[in-house]
C-alpha cells in the first residue's frame, strides 16, 4: 500500500459532462456542488427556522442561562459535533473522487479549513459558505494560473480580512 494515491472513481452515472449555458462541466463536480448547497441550506433551516435551531443558539449565546431554562445544553452540543462529523464524513465521501485519498491529504486540508473559518467569521454558517466559495474560486485559479505562487495567493484573503475585520466577514460580536 505505502505512500501511493489511492483513486476513488467516479459513479458511473456522473462520468458524462454536463453542458450548462454553452459551457461545459464535469457533471460529478456539480453534483458535489449541488450537495454543498442542499446541505448549507439545510443547516441554515435547522439553525434559524426551527425551536432546536434556537436552543442550540441559546446553549452558544448564554449556556448557563440555556440550562436554566432546561435546555439539555450538553445534549445539543454532542448532537452538533455528530452532526458535523457526519457532514465532514459525507464531504470526504463526496470529495473522493475528485481528489482522491493519499496519506497527508488531511494536513492539506486542514490550512483550507482554517482559512475558510477565519475568513467567513468564527461562528458563522454563512460566512463559512461564502468563505469556502472565496477560497475554492481562489484555490483552483490561483494553481492553474500562478502555480508557483498559488498557496501564497490563498492567505492573501485572510491576512487583509484579520488586518481589517478581525471578527471574519460575517463574524458577530459577542455580547
Amino acid at each position: 500500500m505505502g505512500g501511493d494515491p489511492i483513486p476513488v472513481p467516479t459513479p458511473a452515472y456522473f462520468q458524462s459532462p454536463t453542458r450548462v449555458f454553452g459551457f461545459t462541466f464535469p457533471t460529478y463536480r456539480l453534483v458535489v456542488v449541488a450537495c454543498a448547497l442542499a446541505v448549507a441550506i439545510g443547516l441554515y433551516l435547522l439553525l434559524e427556522r426551527t425551536r432546536i435551531g434556537a436552543m442550540i443558539r441559546a446553549g452558544v449565546d448564554d449556556r448557563q442561562m440555556a440550562r436554566a431554562v432546561g435546555i439539555p445544553v450538553s445534549g445539543f452540543f454532542t448532537a452538533v459535533f455528530c452532526l458535523g462529523a457526519g457532514i465532514a464524513g459525507a464531504g470526504g465521501v463526496l470529495g473522493g473522487p475528485v481528489l482522491s485519498a493519499y496519506p497527508g491529504l488531511d494536513a492539506d486540508m486542514l490550512p483550507l479549513a482554517l482559512i475558510v473559518v477565519i475568513l467567513g467569521g468564527v461562528g458563522s454558517l454563512l460566512g463559512a459558505f461564502v468563505g469556502s466559495f472565496i477560497i475554492g474560486f481562489i484555490y483552483t485559479f490561483g494553481s492553474a494560473l500562478i502555480p508557483d505562487l498559488a498557496y501564497i495567493i490563498l492567505f492573501l484573503p485572510m491576512i487583509a480580512v484579520i488586518a481589517f475585520r478581525p471578527r471574519g466577514l460575517f463574524g458577530r460580536l459577542n455580547t
